[in-house]
């Protein structure tokens, strides 16, 4: 606690100093776009695509890196105090050490000067059920295309009510990259169909997954519910143990965005292999497998179909 304070004194302090130099290096001001600050990559990508040539759209967490519990730097808070428009998820992600609450509060962003948009307005979330967190809304939204598709929806809705000169554009935009979405989900659901029910159990380290599995048809199951809770712990390690023994789960599937090891020492104990990483919380980095949403999904299809079906 004393080391976040800390922090967010020597955040504070360096926000004060941009504002008392009226420094809007980079902003709306200078080349004419909008400057958009989105919490995490997945969001910083579906916006980037509705949003075009007209914004220039930061992350604030790196690629790679869990969203649930960041630590904001002072040039993200910076960037935030100059930015036309916030995009978060919301449903319980960025709370973790309320690190974006925080953030938005010594940026200064209330609403009125630059709106701060909740993207997964609208979806009907799923819920925690362990762990002391019963009730608490699951984030992995986006891990259902059609949420996905909604996501879209409120960004292009976002962009246009702060800049409704651009109306025509972010409504093509959108339009074509719906339609990329609703392409990808018939796709998915038609490979999944080839797959034996009984195979369609999906363990991985964090339950990242009951909206993709209750929207494919997959029984999610995993090691502990979701990151910055407990994680790993022996009792967790046991329990999906012997589910793995009992279902005869055929192939386990680790994140990009966490810790390896526990899964590790499941594969160890059961015998069952690990099939390979899969996409939850972080696209891949720029180049590499996985660098947009939609490609993030394939990989995770592809990895996924190939693992349970035994290919």
């Amino acid at each position: 606690m004393k080391k976040w304070l800390l922090g967010f004194i020597a955040i504070g302090l360096f926000v004060a100093a941009g504002c008392s130099n009226d420094s809007k290096e980079g902003t709306s001001t200078e080349d004419g776009k909008l400057q958009v600050v989105t919490t995490y990559s997945i969001v910083y990508d579906i916006v980037s695509n509705i949003a075009g040539e007209h914004a220039n759209v930061k992350s604030l967490v790196p690629i790679g890196q869990d969203p649930h519990s960041y630590e904001p730097l002072p040039a993200d808070v910076q960037a935030t105090t100059d930015a036309d428009l916030v995009f978060y998820n919301g449903l319980n992600l960025e709370t973790g050490n309320s690190w974006f609450q925080k953030m938005i509060e010594t940026a200064g962003k209330d609403g009125k000067d630059a709106p701060v948009f909740r993207i997964s307005e609208g979806v009907t979330p799923q819920y925690l059920t362990s762990g002391g967190h019963e009730g608490e809304e699951d984030p992995h939204a986006w891990l259902d295309v059609q949420n996905g598709i909604t996501y879209a929806e409120n960004a292009r809705d976002a962009l246009i009510q702060v800049d409704p000169d651009h109306k025509a554009d972010y409504e093509k935009n959108a339009a074509e990259y719906i339609k990329k979405l609703e392409e990808l989900d018939a796709k998915i659901k038609k490979e999944v169909a080839a797959l034996p029910e009984e195979k369609r159990i999906l363990v991985t380290s964090e339950g990242a997954f009951k909206y993709f599995s209750a929207a494919y048809g997959f029984h999610a199951a995993y090691i502990w519910e979701i990151n910055a809770h407990n994680e790993g712990t022996p009792e967790q390690i046991k329990t999906i143990v012997d589910l793995i023994h009992e279902k005869k789960v055929p192939a386990l599937f680790v994140e990009t965005s966490v810790d390896p090891r526990s899964m590790e020492t499941v594969s160890n104990e059961t015998g069952v292999e690990i099939a390979g990483k899969i996409f939850t919380d972080s696209i891949g980095k720029s180049g590499e497998d996985g660098d947009t949403y939609i490609k993030m999904i394939e990989w995770n299809l592809d990895m996924i179909t190939d693992g349970l079906g035994g290919k």
